[in-house]
């Protein structure tokens, strides 16, 4: 059975708007129940709502584990973890800090970044092609940072192709537009290519729409009665490559007109050969 009882101190100062307690015997992070009334020489006025409070706690005793480093593209990488206890009678978990540098670097200007809550995946980015990085990570509270991970090391992909896809061609049916291109070839420096990613709107809307193929061609299933802008890139594992100039294919209205033309022609041929049957029986 837990026995609590309320301890009462005044602050003098009406203008006062912090209190601090002291206690040599109070344990870190150990939880207290406050309340703050007013009073004057008349007497006490009404107090506010109950408030939980932790005294101080202490720094992350233990080292995140399990640090795992993949490279996911020329400037990005993954770092994930297996996350601590949340919190124990002492200390909490608030986050992870990551700390990260490159190859001929000190540790000492490495960069850093934090997490918030307990997950356990972050992303790095705008990290240099084709280059090695190292990593540690701690986890942190309010009292300061843990003890420091084993280092893991990471080698970013090779750069995206530099060349744009050229040559592009395109034509139109009522209903489709096709477009080709010549291949691009990655430099010896550079990733591979492993396809394409054709990107295109409606001239008057902003929103895109994204195709990827793995050849040089492509068929847009979409009605050209309203314009478009076009371009392709080349994609990477080490991301995407320079963007094609952008193609406008404008609003072909004649062929709508030209089919409903034929459709009625086609009737009225049909029509006219009914007539003639008639006629000559």
């Amino acid at each position: 059975m837990i026995i609590s009882f309320w301890m009462q101190a005044a602050v003098t100062s009406p203008d006062a708007s912090r209190y601090i307690f002291k206690n040599e015997s109070i344990l870190p992070f150990s939880p207290f129940y406050v309340k703050v009334g007013v009073y004057n020489n008349r007497g006490e006025g009404p107090f506010g709502p109950v408030t939980t409070i932790y005294s101080a706690e202490e720094e992350p005793s233990r080292a995140p584990n399990k640090v795992r480093a993949k490279s996911l593209s020329a400037s990005e990488v993954e770092i994930s973890w297996k996350p601590l206890p949340w919190s124990t009678s002492k200390r909490r978990i608030v986050g992870y800090e990551l700390s990260y540098w490159a190859k001929g670097q000190k540790q000492d200007t490495a960069n850093v970044m934090r997490t918030v809550g307990n997950r356990t995946v972050e992303i790095i980015r705008g990290l240099e092609p084709s280059s090695t990085y190292y990593i540690i990570l701690r986890a942190y509270n309010s009292a300061g940072a843990g003890p420091d991970s084993s280092v893991v090391n990471v080698t970013t992909k090779r750069p995206p192709p530099s060349r744009a896809p050229t040559k592009v061609t395109w034509n139109a049916t009522s209903t489709k537009i096709i477009l080709k291109w010549d291949q691009v070839k990655a430099l010896e420096n550079e990733s591979d290519v492993m396809g394409y990613k054709v990107i295109y709107k409606q001239s008057r809307h902003n929103r895109q729409s994204v195709v990827e193929t793995n050849r040089t061609s492509l068929e847009l299933a979409l009605p050209v009665h309203e314009e478009y802008i076009i371009q392709i890139k080349a994609v990477s594992e080490g991301g995407e490559g320079r963007s094609s100039t952008l193609i406008t294919i404008p609003r072909i209205a004649g062929l709508s007109v030209a089919t409903a033309q034929i459709s009625i022609l086609s009737v009225l041929i049909t029509q006219l050969l009914c007539c003639t049957a008639r006629t000559l029986s």
